[in-house]
């Protein structure tokens, strides 16, 4: 069987560029994605997350939750997830992330959207063929209502031309 020659299958550029970033502009990202308990238990399980919150169902529930907690940092991860297409899948480092705040439960058979707004862009002063942008990304639950937030910043590789 004859293998595929790979340079027929020229890379095709993904994602935004610094210049594609404004001040104020707001990205909804789309798809969202269903946690699962399958999800929930498997994530607190790899990363031994013991607690039992995260997979005792009725130890939630005697804690006033409607069914097991899914750990907020699956749900930080998910959300974060959402946003590379639009924010960062260009390419650069992931500088940082900040501010991050966990807002309410997510329960399994919940379904995360997620929304950003750019914070600020400016042009890197050390390294001139990347931008230094950060973002606000909000996570919300299938009702609208606000799950987690944070601020991410990246370097964004300028456009070529420049």
């Amino acid at each position: 069987m004859a293998h595929p020659d790979f340079s027929e299958f020229p890379l095709v550029p993904k994602g935004n560029q610094f210049e594609d970033f404004e001040e104020g502009q707001v990205f909804e990202h789309h798809w969202g994605r269903t946690l699962t308990e399958s999800d929930a238990i498997l994530f607190s399980t790899l990363a031994l997350r013991f607690t039992p919150l995260y997979f005792n169902r009725e130890y939630a529930r005697a804690h006033d939750h409607p069914d097991l907690v899914v750990d907020p940092l699956l749900a930080l991860c998910t959300v974060v997830g959402l946003s590379v297409e639009d924010l960062s899948e260009a390419g650069g480092p992931f500088l940082g992330i900040n501010r991050i705040e966990f807002h309410r439960p997510v329960h399994p058979g919940d379904t995360l959207n997620a929304r950003s707004n750019v914070v600020s862009a400016r042009t890197s002063e050390k390294r001139p063929q990347f931008g230094i942008v950060t973002w606000r990304t909000e996570g919300r639950n299938q009702d609208e209502e606000l799950v987690l937030s944070y601020e991410r910043t990246n370097l964004v590789q300028r456009r070529r031309n420049r």
